[in-house]
């Protein structure tokens, strides 16, 4: 985030001690996840009633949003549902969203690119964190004239009141696939990932397919606000975890963070680290609760002196995160499908050094459903 350009697209919501606001915007709308039947088109005017009452308003710019005094947050209802919304959109019948902005979140030096696209889907395909939407991009699939393309599901990098806090919009973290020629060294095109250069090529107005939400496995538990957190990413594998952050550190809502929250995220180098701007800052203002440590592999080097990976990082702590998990905290891994096999062989080396069974221990994690995997 460093090296990204900020839009300076602001919004002004309002703080959380607003109670009498949220009950005259949002007492007529019902939202019920468990039988797919709410009502979700939030009729509220929130530029007339900032003009009512400004001082009780704070401005939010971009994605660096990161502060100790915490954010409000609308509609409240979305913090009552009781069960996750699920595939309320479907690849036969998906919803038109909006594209709102696309930020390039990566620097100069960073192999590839990775964007911030940001898309507004109208508080009518709400969402809870460690979810997932899918995006039908445009055109016809190759494979089967005449269909659409397959639906690429990508992690929602955000809470589910989305960068503006009003439960409109959606975030996703995306890499663009290009492939390049192994003789010639020069991209080609014709192979390139379709739905991520479609999205990070989108405009502020263009119109998007999705579908979702999905997912339950990497949902945030909450019924506990002292358990421990430990995220293991790799890219845009941190999209979950972002959105888990904002929800513990940045929003006001009725999830009162009182844990551990630590971060590993596994990148090429500094350029590539994504969001770096807003977990620096929990850093800052939650020192006792937040933690948060990068391996960039091009940069810096392991203990044997080879490439610094996320699993070598980790094996630095394996004291603490093996303790922490004895204790009861969850695990999360989210990436690359090839991430799994090195932190695997990593944990159950480490198991064996301090003469423990590493599948007993894992079966044992699954069992107490400590044990979160979403790869790709």
């Amino acid at each position: 985030m460093a090296h990204s350009t900020v839009s300076q697209v602001s919004v002004a919501v309002p703080t959380g001690n607003d109670i009498s606001i949220r009950r005259s915007v949002f007492k007529r709308n019902i939202l019920n996840f468990g039988n797919k039947s709410w009502n979700s088109n939030l009729s509220f005017d929130l530029k007339s009633r900032n003009a009512q009452k400004s001082n009780q308003y704070i401005i939010c710019m971009s994605v660096q949003q990161a502060s100790k005094s915490k954010v409000g947050v609308l509609p409240s209802m979305l913090e009552t549902a009781k069960e996750p919304p699920l595939n309320l959109f479907k690849p036969k019948e998906p919803y038109t969203a909006t594209i709102v902005s696309v930020e390039r979140l990566v620097g100069p030096k960073a192999p590839g690119e990775t964007c911030h696209i940001v898309i507004d889907h109208g508080g009518n395909v709400p969402y809870w964190e460690g979810q997932s939407y899918g995006v039908i991009p445009p055109g016809e699939n190759p494979k089967k004239p005449g269909s659409c393309h397959n639906v690429r599901l990508y992690s929602i990098a955000s809470t589910r009141y989305g960068d503006s806090f009003d439960g409109k919009t959606a975030s996703l973290c995306v890499r663009r696939a290009v492939y390049y020629d192994p003789e010639t060294g020069k991209e080609d095109p014709s192979k390139s990932g379709i739905c991520s250069n479609f999205l990070c090529n989108s405009k502020p107005g263009d119109k998007v397919q999705i579908t979702g939400p999905s997912g339950k496995v990497m949902l945030l538990p909450e019924d506990n606000p002292n358990a421990n957190h430990i995220m293991i990413a790799t890219g845009t594998g941190v999209a979950p975890f972002r959105g888990y952050l904002r929800r513990m550190f940045m929003e006001d809502v009725t999830f009162k963070f009182r844990g551990l929250a630590w971060l590993f995220l596994g990148v090429a180098n500094s350029d590539s680290l994504l969001y770096d701007d807003e977990f620096t800052k929990y850093l800052e203002e939650y020192p006792d609760q937040f933690r948060y440590d990068r391996a960039l592999s091009r940069e810096q080097k392991n203990k044997s002196g080879g490439k610094m990976y996320v699993q070598d990082k980790m094996e630095e702590y394996s004291d603490e995160i093996f303790k922490l998990l004895d204790e009861g905290a969850h695990i999360y891994f989210c990436g690359l499908r090839g991430m799994m096999p090195g932190i695997q062989e990593t944990l159950k080396r480490v198991a064996e050094q301090r003469r423990e069974i590493w599948d007993e221990k894992l079966s044992q994690l699954k069992k107490n459903k400590q044990w979160h995997v979403e790869v790709y």
